[in-house]
């Protein structure tokens, strides 16, 4: 499944969510939120892709980034892919390439 097409090429705020397409990267030796590429946000994580694990392990990366709890990140789909889109809840910190929407 590709990532649904969003207002700000990988990203989308509707109301206080912001929406995220994530091209995910397991295994890697940091976890690290990197550039875009195309429609998706780069992020890569140390937790190892084995029974939906690296995703439950990058919600928790995504929260502390994002400065929520993990029940305020649902994964809208992608669980055991690469692929994947989130849904964050009111974030209180932003990486810098995300921007507030004016309102």
């Amino acid at each position: 499944m590709q990532p649904t097409p969003l207002k700000n090429e990988f990203y989308e705020w509707r109301q206080e969510t912001l929406i995220l397409n994530i091209l995910g990267t397991p295994s890697a030796k940091q976890d690290k939120i990197l550039k875009p590429k195309g429609t998706q946000l780069k992020v890569s994580i140390k937790k190892a892709p084995e029974d939906g694990k690296a995703t439950d392990y990058m919600v928790k990366f995504l929260a502390d980034e994002f400065g929520v709890s993990k029940s305020d990140i649902k994964v809208v789909y992608g669980e055991t892919s690469i692929n994947k889109q989130f849904c964050i809840k009111s974030p209180k910190k932003l990486p810098s390439v995300i921007q507030i929407e004016e309102q």
